[in-house]
């Protein structure tokens, strides 16, 4: 499945939001967007929000973008 993110780094807190588009969320992180921190915690919110392990989610698009393209694979 692919979905698009919103990233908001350097949020209070972590949570995800479905978007108005299928498909969509935006997703808050705490972590800097320096040195792919936030990249690596957008990775493991995904994981936890659809109850997969973390190697099933690929960031495609946008590494250096808050606007992204993530793949996850099924189990």
């Amino acid at each position: 499945m692919m979905i698009t993110v919103k990233v908001r780094a350097g949020a209070k807190k972590r949570s995800i939001v479905p978007g108005k588009e299928p498909n969509t969320f935006s997703v808050h992180t705490p972590k800097a967007p320096e040195d792919g921190k936030a990249n690596k915690d957008l990775v493991d919110i995904i994981a936890e929000h659809f109850h997969v392990p973390k190697s099933h989610v690929e960031i495609m698009r946008g590494h250096t973008n808050s606007v992204k393209q993530i793949k996850i694979m099924a189990r």
